[in-house]
């Protein structure tokens, strides 16, 4: 018999089962030819004595290596190796050549999506990261989400969901959403008026491709969230830019364009504009509802972290006035949990949504019914409005903070209007201060920051980041702006 017990040495202080590390370590075993497939292993009663566990440990042990087809059970024999072991081999035709396909860039035809001058830098690999404005995942309620996830797999009628669903996301959190965007917003909806996605940029997507063609016409701001350009311009649409100011859109502008011809799509960010961080003033707003009912324009919506307000009361948002059905609203439940968690939604017309809904099928059959059935938990525990509440007030405090700290620190060297919402401020470097350079040289240093070109138009260069507070602690706040400083 082979000395099993130095052959599987088990660690008490792992995660990983006593059990798997048992049928780990024999596939191991078999597979580097120790133990040669017909083989027979110990009882499971020898070999709980070997190693010195539990019978029933054992026991689960072979149980994982016979439902994977490394064991087989033979009567009068016991346990024994496979002599068809569950491993795939290759073959290779021999008219084929052996050599790398991926090696080599591709020489069919294809479009360069973002230009290679603005390829950002990768973040992770940095121990501080200034980003664009996103949530702190430390304070997520994500353990309160884990609770909800194990629950719900232990309810058979939730693993049959789990193999279907419905293209526009799960009833229960749009049931939950509807309600919550009414008493935070104003908006009165049932759940056949959403559809959750995988964050709001998929909403946005969505909602261009149903809407555009080749040769459409969007209206958007100036400067403008440049990934919603991007999809724009990925329908083949033509941009109309109109100027960004302290008031938001210039709305006098939108009126004249639609006087000479009506476009086929508005785009605006009402509250905390990206990247400017402005908040549609209530003329505009006012002004603006009124030539979406006049000349019927379609409308997305941008609300995409209006639940972050910090000076006063909210203005309410557009869908929540009579818009006769054309403004399409997006928002995202990733500002107020974490980035990885990919929840948004679009509210729309019934018709629109089931159309939506459709058109997202092509490309991702359906939502994450799991996690879309534990957030509607926590919406209905009110576990998601306290964490709402928390988050807004420590917001509130770093914002102060860093405002503080830019001014004392940077005070000449850069310019900001502190905004009465949002995750971010829209910081303006002097000219003699370029952020490529800053960029580099802070990047050398630990610190991750947008070089701004990302901001740019193809005609302006602003020199400006978002700098995100959010996620970011005191200490944290300090260190980053103390290599900003030094490197400028």
């Amino acid at each position: 018999m082979l000395p099993y017990k130095s052959l599987i040495a088990l660690q008490k202080r792992t995660a990983v089962p006593v059990y798997q590390q048992i049928s780990n370590r024999l596939v191991d075993l078999i597979r580097g030819g120790v133990i040669k497939p017909g083989a027979s292993l110990p009882s499971s009663r020898q070999m709980a004595t070997l190693l010195r566990v539990h019978r029933k440990t054992v026991m689960a042990a072979y149980e994982e290596l016979y439902v994977q087809d490394w064991v087989e059970t033979i009567p009068r024999k016991g346990i024994m190796v496979s002599k068809r072991l569950p491993e795939i081999s290759q073959k290779i035709c021999k008219e084929m050549p052996g050599k790398k396909g991926y090696s080599h860039q591709p020489r069919i035809g294809y479009r360069n999506i973002v230009p290679e001058s603005q390829r950002i830098l990768n973040a992770g690999d940095h121990r501080l990261i200034i980003n664009d404005g996103f949530p702190d995942l430390r304070i997520a309620p994500l353990d309160s989400i884990l609770k909800e996830y194990r629950y719900l797999l232990r309810q058979p009628a939730m693993l049959r969901r789990m193999q279907y669903g419905d293209p526009a996301g799960s009833l229960n959190l749009r049931e939950s959403l509807s309600q919550f965007l009414l008493d935070t917003r104003g908006i009165d909806c049932t759940p056949e008026n959403i559809m959750m996605t995988h964050g709001a940029q998929m909403a946005i997507s969505l909602a261009a491709r149903l809407i555009l063609r080749p040769g459409s016409t969007v209206v958007v701001g100036e400067p403008n969230y440049f990934m919603a350009n991007k999809i724009f311009e990925e329908c083949g649409a033509r941009l109309i830019k109109i100027r960004v100011d302290e008031n938001g859109m210039d709305v006098d502008a939108l009126e004249r364009i639609c006087e000479r011809k009506k476009p086929d799509l508005l785009y605006v960010i009402p509250h905390h504009h990206h990247p400017t961080t402005v908040t549609l003033s209530c003329d505009r707003r006012m002004n603006l509802a009124t030539l979406i009912r006049k000349y019927k324009i379609p409308v997305i919506e941008d609300d995409y972290d209006y639940d972050f307000h910090y000076d006063s009361s909210p203005i309410l948002p557009l869908a929540s006035a009579d818009h006769g059905g054309h403004v399409i609203s997006v928002g995202s439940l990733s500002k107020c949990l974490a980035p990885s968690v990919r929840v948004g939604y679009m509210v729309a017309p019934s018709n629109f949504v089931r159309q939506a809904s459709e058109l997202r099928k092509l490309t991702d059959v359906r939502s994450d019914n799991l996690l879309e059935e534990s957030l509607a938990i926590i919406f209905k525990n009110g576990d998601f409005q306290r964490h709402l509440k928390k988050s807004v007030k420590l917001y509130r405090q770093r914002r102060d903070f860093m405002c503080s700290l830019l001014n004392d620190e940077l005070g000449n060297k850069i310019t900001f209007t502190i905004p009465s919402g949002g995750m971010a401020l829209w910081v303006k470097f002097n000219k003699k201060y370029p952020l490529s350079g800053i960029s580099a040289r802070a990047s050398a240093r630990g610190l991750y920051i947008s070089d701004g070109l990302f901001y740019d138009s193809p005609n302006i260069h602003y020199n400006a980041i978002r700098m995100g507070f959010a996620s970011l602690n005191e200490k944290e706040m300090r260190m980053a702006v103390d290599i900003l400083k030094s490197e400028m």
